[in-house]
């Protein structure tokens, strides 16, 4: 099984974002550089290489909602597959479509979006070497 292994959504302020999940629920949110575009990552539970050491979490992250074409925000699940060009095949012949090139994201793998039949947008995520 492909395990979903993260979430994403977006934010307008990063600052009014990580205090909110930071007050509102505990979360020890991290905005990355700006080579990351201003990414900021949701720890929700105690974490290792590995991921959460808790069963059954995930952790997330947001993204600058300014970097997005009018009205594509959106709120959106990754999936962790094996191998990224596999499992494009597979969503097109299931009846997905594929949004993008898969594209590297430094240190933590290579990254593509597909529409599922239904019309959700979900994410997929090959993870870099070092993190499997």
């Amino acid at each position: 099984m492909n395990p979903v292994i993260h979430f994403e959504m977006s934010y307008e302020d990063h600052q009014r974002l990580s205090a909110f999940y930071s007050k509102a629920f505990g979360w020890e949110m991290n905005r990355l550089g700006e080579e990351y575009g201003g990414y900021v990552i949701a720890m929700t539970a105690e974490s290792d290489e590995n991921g959460t050491k808790v069963p059954n979490t995930i952790n997330g992250g947001f993204y600058d909602r300014k970097a997005c074409p009018e009205g594509t925000a959106v709120t959106q699940v990754v999936i962790r597959v094996e191998n990224i060009e596999e499992s494009m095949r597979r969503v097109g012949e299931a009846g997905g479509k594929v949004l993008m090139d898969p594209m590297q994201i430094p240190n933590v793998g290579t990254y593509t979006v597909f529409l599922d039949t239904e019309g959700n947008r979900v994410a997929m995520l090959q993870p870099a070497p070092a993190m499997r």
